[in-house]
């Protein structure tokens, strides 16, 4: 059964995404599949080539030749019709219900402050619930507090 982490309360979900993205890929050798709306998906492309000279997370978009998808850690999207070539890790950006999330290993949800996405995240939330599958909160807004208040 997928193993959901739902991160909430997040004030720069790219950002967020990007270090989640850094630990999944280069910390533990993951490979990921990132689900959200098309616009956001190109501002966290763009957000992947700035996000650390030092620690380049390779990626590519859902439309990429099948051989450059197939050996990408990162895909940005689903290609219509398309089965991801892994089952590893699904990462959701957007308010939807991420389709296809259940054929994961573990899927990390996002949600932001605003409030028609955290209404979005309850809901999934009550999905996830209602389902049995077993969910970790993570409050990022909590965590990012404590590191204000240390320094």
């Amino acid at each position: 059964m997928t193993e959901i982490d739902v991160h909430y309360n997040t004030s720069d979900k790219l950002r967020h995404a990007c270090r989640l993205l850094r630990k999944a890929v280069l910390g533990a050798g993951a490979q990921v599949v990132v689900q959200g709306p098309a616009p956001l998906l190109d501002a966290l492309d763009e957000a992947l080539w700035l996000f650390s000279p030092a620690d380049f997370i390779a990626h590519c978009k859902a439309d990429a030749p099948v051989h450059v998808r197939g050996r990408s850690p990162v895909v940005l999207g689903l290609a219509e019709g398309d089965a991801p070539s892994h089952r590893q890790v699904m990462l959701n950006l957007g308010v939807d219900l991420p389709a296809g999330f259940e054929r994961f290993e573990r899927l990390i949800d996002i949600v932001g402050l605003d409030d028609a996405e955290r209404l979005a995240g309850r809901n999934r939330w009550r999905h996830y619930a209602d389902r049995g599958y077993a969910i970790t909160r993570h409050d990022v807004g909590a965590r990012t507090a404590q590191a204000a208040d240390a320094a």
